[in-house]
């Protein structure tokens, strides 16, 4: 499968199944798309008046060398893999633990209803929480890192668990050959010098939740009560981490809606405020609602993307540039052959865990009762969920299969797929198209920075 477009003058051709990218000229353009359906003197004919026979003659034995070389026009060799792929050892990599099933603001698009689930408030017990880093030591084989988000809801309104559960995950690792890594995701109200300094000695990362300018973040980030502003609360505490952490290992991350599809104004705005690490993604709502995203945004989503990798490009020459996560593709190494089939591994080797010790396959699935799969007590007793995420792949989804992304997003995300096609298999088609928009802009500020 070979996909070729336009970008900010680039013409790009990937070669999907090898991961191979070629910036070339208009012939070589012109020529890829008929060199394996057209003999070179039907090129030849096609072409005689736009280019010289000797440059289509050159182009097509670039192309041809190309080929042969394996780096154009390659077979798929991982679908024969997939069998053995869907048979590997269930190996638990990540927990995401609901700290608290509470909130302390009222963001307007929430999944997770201020913080409650579609069930009730809650605060996860040190027991709970204890029995769950247990199960992960024990179902993680042989594998020496491991994961764990505190999240919520709001999880510093539980702040004296998360203390206490990194300190028994941290006596945990010598004797079982185990590594946490610890992520805090927070939206910052509650945000002070002791939780921060907690934070960067035993946090590997941190996600700080903010949407953008402050008229953007105020109108769907309100605080519970109504009054006062959410962003003035939150920006100078989300300043200090990122200094604090010298600009790496944390990101700001926000949403944007149809209620701002101008979002490379809110990126572009983290930057100007000093932060190397954004990412700003689209809003998952349904189509009812006033702020999601609808088919004909798309278009106006684009536009955004290609001035947002534009500028990225004229920054980091510059020598004053930014990672936004969308963008951050690596074409030399990449994850691995299981991560590109199938993604973030929710359901088998990444679970969510409820304050009251319920698992489910990820945090978006929680509250849906049908997706419960055990709990801390039991361990995973509904194997039917496991084994169909864990089957689930770009080769079991018919859309992943003809699109030129699959191996970047590797599936897409299982949770927007059920909430829009009402099958993990399926996809979410208003995302995928975003997602497609995203590679090509990242494949492109690739191409820009190696032309210097």
């Amino acid at each position: 499968m070979v996909h070729q477009y336009k970008n900010n003058g680039f013409n790009i051709i990937l070669d999907v199944n090898s991961g191979a990218v070629h910036v070339v000229d208009d012939i070589v353009y012109d020529i890829v798309p008929l060199f394996e359906t057209l003999s070179l003197e039907e090129i030849k004919e096609k072409f005689e008046e736009k280019h010289s026979e000797k440059d289509i003659y050159e182009a097509y034995e670039e192309i041809k060398e190309l080929k042969e070389a394996g780096r154009l026009f390659t077979e798929d060799i991982y679908e024969e893999y997939i069998d053995s792929f869907k048979d590997r050892p269930t190996v638990v990599k990540a927990l995401c633990l609901h700290i608290a099933h509470d909130c302390n603001l009222a963001c307007r698009y929430c999944f997770a209803e201020e913080g409650e689930y579609h069930g009730r408030r809650a605060l996860m017990s040190f027991e709970v929480g204890k029995k769950a880093l247990d199960f992960l030591v024990h179902n993680s084989g042989s594998r020496t890192n491991l994961e764990v988000d505190f999240f919520g809801g709001e999880p510093t309104m539980n702040w004296e668990v998360v203390k206490q559960l990194t300190e028994y995950g941290r006596s945990l690792e010598k004797d079982n050959n185990k590594k946490f890594r610890f992520t805090l995701t927070t939206n910052g109200i509650l945000l002070n010098d002791e939780i921060l300094e907690f934070a960067n000695k035993e946090m590997s990362n941190i996600v700080l939740s903010i949407d953008g300018r402050k008229e953007i973040n105020d109108r769907m980030r309100p605080t519970r009560n109504g009054n006062g502003s959410s962003y003035d609360i939150i920006m100078p505490k989300f300043k200090k981490v990122a200094e604090s952490r010298n600009q790496n290992n944390y990101y700001v991350r926000g949403t944007f809606t149809h209620n701002n599809l101008d979002f490379s104004k809110d990126v572009l705005h983290f930057a100007d405020n000093g932060f190397e690490q954004i990412s700003v993604e689209p809003v998952v709502a349904q189509p009812e609602e006033a702020y999601a995203i609808r088919e004909e945004d798309l278009n106006q989503i684009f536009g955004e993307y290609d001035k947002l990798s534009a500028e990225i490009v004229k920054r980091k020459k510059a020598g004053n540039g930014f990672n936004f996560f969308h963008f951050m593709i690596d074409l030399n190494g990449g994850p691995c052959v299981a991560k590109r089939l199938s993604g973030c591994g929710s359901g088998c080797e990444y679970l969510a865990v409820t304050p009251w010790g319920d698992y489910y396959p990820c945090h978006q699935f929680v509250g849906k009762d049908e997706f419960i799969m055990g709990n801390v007590d039991e361990g995973i007793t509904r194997l039917d969920i496991r084994d169909k995420f864990k089957a689930s792949n770009v080769y079991s989804k018919e859309k992943c299969k003809v699109c030129f992304a699959k191996f970047f997003c590797s599936g897409g995300c299982a949770a927007n797929s059920y909430n829009y096609q009402g099958d993990i298999n399926d996809a979410y088609d208003i995302g995928c198209e975003m997602q497609r928009k995203r590679v090509e802009c990242a494949i492109m500020i690739k191409a820009a920075m190696a032309q210097d």
